[in-house]
Order: C-alpha cells, then structure tokens, then sequence
C-alpha cells in the first residue's frame, strides 16, 4: 500500500492530467451531436468486431459438435435411400402389390485411429457392439467403399481397410454392369485398386466402378474410377485399374451398414454348402 501511494504521489502530475483530458473528452462528446454520433459508431464498429471474432472462436470450438451432428444426420438420410430398402413385389387378382422394406441402416463412427502406408492397414472406429455392430459388416463413408469390420468389442470396432492385401469385394462396371473381383494391388499407393473382369467385359477410360450388391453393401456405393487397362498374365482375365474415391488419408467419419437380412441369407446359404 505505501509503495502504491509513493507511486501515485510521484506521478500526480501524469494522473491529474490524465483525468482532465479524459474529462474533456467526454464533456466534448456528449455534448456535441456529431462526435457524440461518430464516438457511438464507432464504438458499435468495434464491438461488432469484437462480438463476431468472439462468435466464430465459439463457432470453431464446436465444430467437433456440429460434425458429429452431420454425421448422424447423413447416416439417417442415406437409410433413407431407395438403394438401402428390399423390394418384397407380389402380384394378387392381377393388381401389383409392391411393399418397400426397410434392409439396410447405417450406424456413424468416428474414426479413431488409421494406417494407410502398410500392406495391411486397418481402421478403429469409437462404435462396438453395443451400438449394433458386430464382425463382416461393411463400412463406408461419404465418398464410397471404405472395409469391412474385423473385430468388435463393446465399445469399438476395428476395419479392415481396403488398402489391405486380402482386402476383397464384389464389384462391377457402372455402364457395363459386369461383376468382377476388388482387390487393393501390389504397389502400396493409398489412391489405386484394381478390378478383375473377365475378358467379355468391355469397361472404359472413366467409368465409375461400384458395388455389385452381391456382398455386404448396397448397390451403387463407388470404389472409384478407372485410370487404365491392361491384362493379366494369361490373358484369362482383365485388371482395370482403380483410382480410388476414398481418400484414406483424410478419412474422419465412417458409416457401418447394417444388413438387417444378413443373417438369413448367411444361414440359408451354409445349409447350401453342406
């Protein structure tokens, strides 16, 4: 306190001159109308700027909010889909009864943790089996084909990624509609899969190759586009080369499809086999 008064006692002069300038100003302004008006706009200039770099931290803040919240909302409108409904048709006294069923939802995850530069990469996602997963299932996201589940806990699920070696689908040619074989190749780019058709196939330069419907995914879902075409040794095959739409690397939120018909179709087929 006495250091406090010294300080004061030392630079009175500073602080009465201070106060009568600062006095002076504000007497000048109030009751003057036009600097009275400019004082206000500006003021309102800079509490407008100051509110709106206040509101865009808050905006960047919750972002991760706002995210999570798209996310849910894209997985419900892409069950929505005409592609994730059973067509059940029945022709009764020559009327045509068609009954759209309900074969695939979607469950959102965030992805937590990611590889993309070993042959065999894999995916954890914050989603178990207490949110409906469970192993085989496939997973996409917002530009196509991403994997399919491997392992399940009660909280997470790990994806085989299709930049895996054993990585494996069904898929076929847009236009052509010929259904060939997935595969993620040999070179290791993140950005490239091949195709495997048979010769008869007749794909070309900028086709978008998708999912054929026949495993795990709905029809339609891309894996990419076709950058060049060349055989296989033999000749007994086709290997189109994929650039793949799935940037791996950015990969932040993913959709697991859930078949709801998977089960019946996996234990009809079994007791074909045997």
């Amino acid at each position: 306190m006495r250091n406090l008064l010294a300080f004061i006692t030392k630079y009175n002069a500073f602080f009465l001159f201070l106060i009568f300038e600062v006095s002076a100003l504000l007497i000048y302004i109030k009751y003057n109308s036009f600097q009275k008006a400019t004082f206000l706009n500006s003021q309102n200039q800079v509490t407008g700027t100051m509110y709106a770099q206040v509101s865009e931290f808050k905006s960047y803040l919750r972002l991760k909010d706002v995210n999570d919240s798209l996310a849910r909302e894209n997985a419900k409108l892409r069950g929505m889909l005409k592609s994730s409904f059973y067509v059940d048709t029945a022709e009764k006294h020559k009327v045509a009864d068609t009954v759209y069923k309900q074969q695939y939802t979607y469950v959102v995850a965030r992805v937590i943790n990611n590889s993309t530069n070993q042959s065999n990469n894999y995916i954890t996602i914050n989603r178990g089996s207490r949110d409906g997963i469970g192993k085989d299932m496939g997973v996409i996201c917002g530009d196509g084909v991403v994997g399919m589940i491997t392992a399940v806990s009660d909280h997470y699920s790990v994806i085989k990624s299709l930049l895996h070696s054993k990585s494996q689908f069904s898929a076929m040619l847009a236009k052509d509609r010929s259904v060939g074989s997935f595969i993620w190749g040999t070179d290791l780019n993140p950005r490239k899969g091949l195709l495997s058709l048979q010769n008869d196939a007749k794909p070309t330069m900028g086709e978008t190759v998708v999912t054929s419907g026949y495993s795990l995914f709905p029809t339609g879902i891309p894996f990419g586009k076709i950058t060049n075409l060349h055989a296989k040794e033999g000749g007994l095959l086709l290997n189109v080369e994929i650039d793949l739409s799935v940037d791996f690397a950015k990969l932040q939120y993913v959709y697991v499809v859930v078949n709801k018909y998977a089960p019946e179709q996996a234990g009809l087929e079994a007791v074909e086999v045997k």
